[in-house]
């Protein structure tokens, strides 16, 4: 098997500076081509380039293997006609040595470019790229930073958020203190991270295609969806209220115990109105029904009774609330005593009306199911 160790010179340095047509082919030909180019530019990076050609060459010879090596050079200005060029003399190689791999060696980022014209013609076992060792570090931070450049997300993801930081620290900084500043940076910074760490750029952009295709679609979900929001926005404004009559200021547990407490009936009810929505939609386009959309707004509902009579409990015995009450009731000659409950006895009516709205969830589920399946729509 006879490998071809391909030298690429883009930019057409072997035939400017040393007269020489190319392809360049053979051990002697590139030793002699090494002198010549050395002496004509010794600064060049395709004197090392060559030398590496040389050297890969060796090694696969060391090996017993069949290894010719040359080179390739674009011999015109312009990047297109130096591409074409390169692209025949790869041609010409192939069907003077018939090689069945090749070994690219290359010195620039502009340079491998070239990689697919000659995978198109010839199998490309390795990249060899020559770093000069005295301007390593300084080349690579060069290539690094070009294509880093050259990638348009990456400048929007990391160029955009520094431009606006430099530009709005000063700013913050001459209305306020330098901690006002450096915390007021540093939070975005921190925002900006967790939105593109969390991907919430690319669920706003599903979030809002959804909604124009049930907007389109006329589903039901939508419109509960806005109720679930509205709903949300209540509960959370009245977990404030309840909090703020309680003379609650510090957040403390007991505080997260009473916006919860009065949050959550509007929670409850925001998410009920989303899945029943979401239900009627399966209904509706599909004309069948999941047990799981059958079942989930019990849940909803049994979890709310849950959370709500654990919220309850901590306020209650915190002193914040009084006990749950009831007024004495006539019926007929009959006269039940009115009582009041404790806060555990208040708790345990919470969880049980919790795993009886469950279990009821379950038992409607399972007979709805066996309904549609008789009539051949449940999924």
């Amino acid at each position: 098997m006879r490998t071809l160790v391909v030298i690429v010179d883009r930019s057409g340095d072997v035939p400017r500076k040393t007269g020489l047509a190319t392809p360049i082919a053979g051990w002697e030909a590139i030793q002699s081509l090494v002198v010549d180019l050395g002496i004509a530019d010794p600064e060049d990076s395709t004197v090392n380039c060559l030398l590496e050609g040389l050297n890969v060459t060796r090694s696969l010879r060391d090996e017993n293997e069949d290894a010719v090596v040359a080179v390739v050079s674009g011999g015109t200005d312009s990047m297109v006609g130096a591409d074409q060029a390169i692209a025949r003399e790869i041609e010409e190689l192939i069907d003077r040595y018939d090689p069945e791999t090749s070994i690219v060696v290359i010195d620039s980022t502009e340079d491998e470019r070239l990689l697919p014209i000659i995978e198109s013609r010839l199998q490309v076992d390795s990249v060899d790229r020559v770093v000069v060792r005295q301007a390593r570090d300084l080349e690579s931070t060069y290539y690094l930073l070009k294509q880093f450049l050259a990638d348009e997300e990456l400048r929007t993801t990391v160029l955009v958020p520094i431009g606006i930081v430099l530009l709005v620290f000063p700013a913050i900084l001459m209305l306020s203190s330098l901690a006002i500043a450096v915390g007021s940076i540093a939070a975005v910074i921190g925002v900006f991270l967790l939105y593109k760490g969390l991907s919430v750029d690319a669920h706003l952009a599903d979030l809002s295609t959804q909604a124009r295709e049930a907007m389109y679609s006329g589903r039901v979900s939508i419109v509960t969806y806005v109720v679930a929001v509205g709903l949300a926005l209540v509960g959370v404004f009245a977990g404030v209220l309840g909090i703020s009559d309680l003379g609650l200021g510090n957040v403390q547990l007991v505080t997260v115990m009473g916006f919860t407490y009065y949050s959550v009936p509007w929670l409850a009810l925001g998410a009920l109105a989303a899945s029943t929505g979401r239900l009627l939609d399966e209904v509706i386009q599909n004309e069948q029904v999941r047990t799981s959309y059958l079942n989930l707004p019990f849940g909803v509902l049994a979890v709310g009774l849950v959370v709500r009579g654990f919220s309850g409990y901590f306020i209650e015995r915190a002193g914040y609330v009084s006990g749950l009450s009831v007024p004495p009731i006539q019926m007929g000659a009959a006269t039940i005593r009115g009582f009041t409950l404790t806060p555990e006895e208040h708790l345990a009516v919470f969880v049980v009306l919790g795993l009886f709205v469950s279990l009821a969830g379950i038992r409607v589920s399972s007979y709805l199911a066996g309904e549609f399946e008789e009539s051949g729509d449940v999924a």
